[in-house]
């Protein structure tokens, strides 16, 4: 590195953004996570004692994997390389291999690479880091916002440990913002900021867990904002407001976010819970979810958790699918609440759906015999000549429309796959079977 390189590397960190030039440099300045880095806890412990072994940071943006990452480079006597799976392939990871390779054999030093955005590198560009990872060539450090068990090969999980991130609760995102306005060196110190408590509250809210999101809004607020006459530099709640228009919603269609709301969604009309339906049927349409995706699982949930406790609950979550379908959005937004909280508040039974997954249950692991003779078609020129459908009575035949007869397998005699409920209209479909089945043993 020659004089204008690093003329270069001070130049880039003096106009880095806020959130970049505040990531700390020890462990001790590290806000959050305490669950993964608090005192006493297995990561904390590995980077005080320099024993790093592969491991992969996962979760949302500016939770502090790079900023992990950072800490582990300003502390470990290990060789730290950093590079990015967007921009980084496969030559690239020869040239920090043919030196890893270099610097254990010089000087006897591991070599800890740090792959940010390591979901980014496809199945062959993660096969060419297996073999410097299992032979200890390198100590890997993978980055990512995707869950891990989707994005990276099951080989390079099983050498990792694996820590998940969470999103910063509002204390931690208040501390991160205090610090910045404070911290002369790296952060707004100069600027003397006074900022309203209703807009640091505002802002520690809406940033919604991502340190980099609020210190964004908060440096765009400090350079755009002119200081008063005593020097200093004050920042209301509509200016916070200014900086920081909308609420960032954790929301991405292709990661376990968007796994763990459309569970929450379902959940919370299993659970007859309207106002959590609501809530997270928005978070879908705010992150762009497609509409049609969600009304299929509101026709599913009608099937599955409300059945026969109340049919109409399947016409409507289906007439809302059409409907969605042929509106489009925004307007579609109304139909799928009024579908949803339909759902929601509809009494329960999933007796149907435990009744179809027994007997498919026993259809792959039972003997389910033949279908009674007296069941089976006859509109075939041999069949009646087989004895198919002799003895079959039409129910309509009978009083009551109806008539005791077999109609399972000799095999399945007496199995019983549907009970119904007390719940809603099935408890009328039960009282209806346990009078069907008066009449069976009275005919016996």
């Amino acid at each position: 590195m020659d004089l204008f390189d690093i003329q270069r590397e001070k130049n880039l960190k003096k106009e880095a953004p806020l959130a970049e030039r505040l990531k700390p440099k020890k462990l001790e300045d590290f806000i959050g996570q305490e669950h993964i880095v608090g005192h006493g806890k297995l990561l904390w412990r590995a980077i005080k004692a320099d024993r790093i072994t592969s491991l992969i940071l996962y979760g949302p943006p500016g939770t502090g994997k790079t900023s992990l990452a950072k800490v582990i480079a300003n502390t470990t006597k290990s060789n730290f390389v950093q590079l990015n799976a967007v921009t980084s392939g496969v030559k690239d990871l020869k040239e920090v291999v043919e030196n890893a390779q270099n610097i254990m054999g010089m000087y006897n030093k591991k070599t800890i690479l740090f792959l940010d955005e390591i979901h980014r590198f496809n199945k062959a560009q993660q096969d060419a880091l297996l073999p410097y990872v299992e032979n200890g060539t390198l100590t890997l450090i993978g980055a990512t916002t995707e869950n891990p068990y989707f994005e990276v090969n099951n080989a390079l999980i099983s050498r990792s440990m694996l820590f998940k991130l969470e999103l910063l609760d509002e204390e931690a995102i208040r501390k991160i913002i205090l610090r910045a306005i404070h911290d002369c060196e790296f952060g707004l110190g100069l600027f003397e900021i006074e900022i309203q408590p209703e807009a640091l509250e505002f802002l520690s809210s809406v940033a919604n867990g991502d340190a980099r999101r609020a210190l964004n809004a908060l440096e765009l607020a400090a350079l755009t904002t002119e200081k008063r006459e005593d020097g200093k530099t004050y920042i209301d709640l509509d200016i916070m407001k200014e900086c920081l228009q909308k609420r960032h919603i954790q929301y991405d269609k292709n990661n376990d976010y968007h796994y763990d709301i459309v569970s929450a969604f379902i959940k919370s009309m299993r659970g007859s819970d309207p106002d959590a339906a609501l809530h997270y049927l928005a978070r879908m349409i705010s992150g762009g979810e497609d509409p049609m995706f969600i009304a299929r699982r509101i026709v599913i949930a009608a099937a599955e958790d409300v059945g026969l406790a109340d049919p109409n609950a399947l016409v409507v979550a289906n007439s809302a699918a059409q409907a969605v379908q042929f509106i489009g959005m925004p307007e579609g937004r109304i139909i799928l609440a009024q579908a949803a909280v339909y759902v929601a508040t509809a009494p329960k039974s999933n007796a149907s759906y435990m009744g179809i997954n027994k007997a498919l249950k026993d259809t792959g692991e039972k003997n389910i015999g033949l279908v009674p003779i007296h069941l089976r078609d006859q509109s075939y020129g041999a069949a009646r000549k087989m004895g198919h459908g002799l003895g079959y009575m039409y129910p309509h035949d009978y009083p009551d429309h109806y008539v005791a007869q077999q109609y399972l397998p000799d095999e399945l005699l007496h199995t019983q796959y549907y009970t119904a409920t007390e719940n809603g209209y099935e408890k009328k479909v039960k009282e209806r079977l346990n009078w069907l089945e008066g009449k069976k043993r009275s005919h016996e």
